[in-house]
């Protein structure tokens, strides 16, 4: 589908097209058309030319998010596109801006913004190379860096000194790029560029690393913290966390996996919840939260009722809930702006389908995802799942891999889901009757992918058509077997899979020592 644009952008792709002689123009150029020109060199990815132009911008602000998002003049929405190309044309020509003497232009930069950048999988950049989250926060570190060694060493202009510009992003630290993000946040004060860290994402780090950086971030001005994969937080840690540092403008919070186990709760343990609660509420602004794979049966209400401001996104997959803290989520004032929530490992028709349905009624007007993976759901639940997602209407996502559903099921729930005007997005899981008879849920990975995937490819484009007869080309339909996709992860996969491996390791020598003692 072509994109409308308008003749001044029309004439910017023209004139950024002969990149040579565009460079040499730049100094005659009208401040205002910098960011025309800017998106419009992001759109035909001429790096040495959005090197040239952050090298020399003129304006006050540059803010990612804003110059490549719909604009009046090019309506398609570049902020998904993370080219490598252009990425790191933009952070070089911001390092070059802070050394470049004869600017045409007074430096009048005060803030840079690289956080409305998305990281998505399908990328249509020509040159096929991205950069993710890990990669511009191991880039702008190495330049930040690199720029207070060259002010140290060469004789620079005084004025060069008294710039300010602080770069706001969403930092992402692992175990391989933690020195160097932390030389960085330690130097900060000296350095031009002062890393202003918005959104921090932690995965493969000690936990003594993690409370060590997580001070340096200045935790006053973080909106996001996600810690996931292979950290070790349990709640007596998260517990120091909320008692040592405060988040005042938090407003999203992913825990790691097993945070909480409430199954070896002591009366300490107890109070430990009560007090983490009571933090969660001073946190006036935060409304996301996730903590997926801990065990907290019949202790949502603990956790969630101090909370001042009702949640808008809500994880608890495989959290283990009960009929309590089912009735709690029905009842409480969250579920009127829950927009995102996942329950996924819970045999919800067994254990409180009516207490679910209410939920779901309650959050029907503002429900924009939901995700039901794992639950169990049957043939003999569809008809009674249609009822419950009816009054769903500005639903746009919904994923329920992994339940047991026959091919017939999902036809006839496909013919009720291109009745939600607002679904663009459905994951939907293998049919049964495509494994091998006799097959258990939850499928274990190992026989995840042993089924006739012939007659899953004929399903797949029966359901397909079913849209398409309903004119929902709109909808995208798949099966990830594996999960939704994950940009972190997928960056990071190399680093996770050797940490992991090294996990294992360190399990096996472990219990071999304990074989060889009781021998």
């Amino acid at each position: 589908r072509a994109t409308m644009k308008s003749l001044r952008f029309i004439s910017a792709e023209a004139f950024v097209s002969n990149a040579e002689l565009a460079r040499k123009s730049l100094s005659s150029i009208a401040h205002n058309l910098f960011p025309l020109l800017f998106k419009a060199s992001y759109l035909l990815e001429q790096g040495e030319l959005i090197h040239d132009l952050v090298e020399n911008w003129p304006l006050v602000d540059f803010n990612m998010g804003k110059l490549l998002e719909t604009t009046v003049d090019y309506q398609e929405d570049l902020s998904h596109r993370t080219c490598a190309v252009c990425l790191e044309s933009c952070l070089t020509g911001l390092r070059d801006y802070v050394l470049n003497h004869p600017s045409p232009y007074v430096k009048r930069l005060k803030v840079v913004d690289l956080t409305g950048i998305k990281d998505v999988e399908v990328q249509f950049c020509k040159c096929k190379k991205t950069m993710g989250r890990w990669a511009r926060t191991q880039l702008l570190s190495k330049l930040c860096l690199e720029l207070l060694v060259h002010l140290q060493q060469t004789q620079c202009n005084p004025g060069t000194f008294e710039i300010s510009i602080d770069v706001l992003i969403d930092l992402f630290v692992t175990e391989r790029n933690y020195e160097l993000v932390v030389q960085a946040l330690l130097k900060k004060c000296y350095c031009p560029l002062k890393i202003c860290c918005v959104s921090f994402r932690s995965d493969n780090l000690a936990l003594q690393k993690f409370f060590y950086i997580i001070k340096l971030t200045d935790p006053s001005l973080l909106r996001k913290l996600e810690i996931v994969h292979n950290v070790r937080l349990e709640m007596e840690h998260l517990e120091i966390l909320f008692n040592s540092i405060h988040f005042p403008l938090l407003m999203s919070l992913t825990l790691p996996a097993r945070t909480f186990n409430v199954r070896r709760f002591t009366a300490t343990d107890e109070q430990m919840l009560t007090n983490i609660g009571e933090k969660l509420g001073e946190m006036t602004q935060l409304t996301e939260l996730s903590m997926p794979f801990s065990i907290l049966t019949g202790r949502i209400q603990g956790l969630l009722s101090p909370l001042k401001t009702p949640l808008k996104k809500l994880d608890v997959s495989n959290c283990s809930l009960n009929h309590a803290d089912m009735a709690y989520l029905a009842n409480s004032f969250h579920v009127n702006h829950l927009e995102a929530l996942d329950l996924s490992g819970h045999n919800i028709p067994d254990l409180y389908p009516s207490t679910f349905f209410k939920l779901l009624s309650h959050s029907s007007s503002v429900l924009r995802s939901l995700t039901l993976e794992d639950c169990n759901i049957q043939d003999t639940h569809v008809n009674m799942l249609i009822l419950g997602l009816s009054p769903c209407q500005k639903l746009q996502e919904f994923k329920f891999l992994g339940n047991p559903l026959s091919s017939h099921a999902l036809k006839q729930l496909f013919t009720f889901l291109c009745e939600l005007p607002m679904l663009k997005n459905v994951e939907f899981p293998v049919p049964m009757d495509c494994y091998p008879i006799g097959i258990t849920y939850p499928i274990d990975d190992a026989s995840l992918c042993r089924f006739d995937h012939q007659k899953y490819e004929g399903v797949a484009e029966e359901l397909k058509s079913i849209l398409l007869q309903a004119n929902r080309e709109d909808v995208k339909a798949s099966t990830p077997l594996f999960g939704s996709y994950d940009a972190a992860v997928q960056e990071t996969n190399n680093e996770l899979g050797a940490y992991l491996i090294k996990s294992f390791k360190e399990a096996v020598e472990k219990f071999t020592t304990s074989l060889n003692k009781m021998s």
